[in-house]
């Protein structure tokens, strides 16, 4: 398991110095990232006074949308595993309960039990998805109901390579790409190893989904270009930059973005997702 612990480590100091991205762009990414999952907050159907969980809920924004789906007699309880996110989410949604932690070795998550729970873009990201969905399982009612979305192969979302790629030659050393089943955005581009995982966390019918989904952004490339850099894997390095590596780092991702940029209009992003749904047996 050393293997492991050194990825989660690697984890917790990623998401440490990608958290001030995050933060700073909070409120871009709620608008137009919500498409990213939208997808499994319809197929969940949270009702009034169900007890939700939002599983990697970053700066809140998700939590929030589900916080009023279940309403004032319901509760909605959003987990990360960055400590500076979720104090910007308290301070962003004071309705919601907030947690620190990290989904794979917490053991069940405070406020369980819950009706279901919702995770977007995060499930990839796990240094043992297992553990992490075995916590989630653990904190479910009997038959409780999950939904979540990952993105599929890197041919789906050909934006998040120029964004990283654009930016790269400006800017100091990069964290090195995952490999295989190493956490990062393709390590579910397998459905076959969704279910797999599911399934050994104690989750029966897995259904797995394509889903195509668009970011439409404004027409402000270096907005959106920024934006992209920095909650990426190239953002803590875009941040420790020169104002001047910054600017060249703007221009190569928004020149590697053209072809997504439609002048007058904007920015369409094409993202290929898997759109995840199981009930814990």
């Amino acid at each position: 398991m050393a293997g492991v612990a050194e990825s989660r480590a690697r984890n917790a100091d990623f998401w440490d110095r990608a958290a001030p991205g995050w933060i700073r762009h909070a409120e871009r990414q709620d608008a137009l990232g919500r498409p990213l999952g939208a997808a499994a907050i319809d197929r969940l159907r949270v009702g009034p006074g169900e007890r939700v969980l939002d599983v990697g809920c970053g700066c809140g924004g998700t939590t929030a949308e589900l916080a009023a789906a279940v309403g004032p007699t319901g509760v909605a309880v959003g987990v990360d595993l960055s400590e500076a996110m979720v104090a910007a989410a308290r301070l962003r949604f004071p309705g919601p309960r907030f947690v620190t932690g990290d989904i794979e070795t917490m053991g069940v998550v405070p406020g369980a039990p819950f009706d279901a729970a919702f995770s977007r873009m995060t499930m990839m990201l796990l240094a043992d998805p297992v553990a992490g969905l075995t916590t989630i399982a653990r904190s479910l009612h009997p038959g409780g109901r999950l939904a979540a979305t990952v993105f599929r192969d890197a041919g789906a979302v050909p934006w998040l390579s120029a964004a990283v790629l654009g930016a790269a030659p400006h800017v100091g050393h990069l964290p090195p790409l995952p490999l295989g089943d190493e956490p990062g955005p393709f390590a579910f581009a397998d459905p076959a190893r969704i279910t797999r995982v599911l399934t050994a966390a104690g989750f029966g019918d897995v259904l797995v989904e394509p889903e195509d989904v668009t970011l439409d952004t404004p027409d402000t490339p270096e907005a959106v270009a920024e934006w992209l850099i920095e909650v990426g894997p190239a953002g803590a390095a875009y941040r420790a930059a020169e104002a001047g590596a910054r600017a060249s780092a703007r221009s190569g991702a928004a020149r590697l973005l053209a072809p997504f940029r439609i002048p007058g209009a904007g920015y369409r992003l094409p993202t290929g997702l898997w759109l995840v749904t199981a009930e814990l047996d």
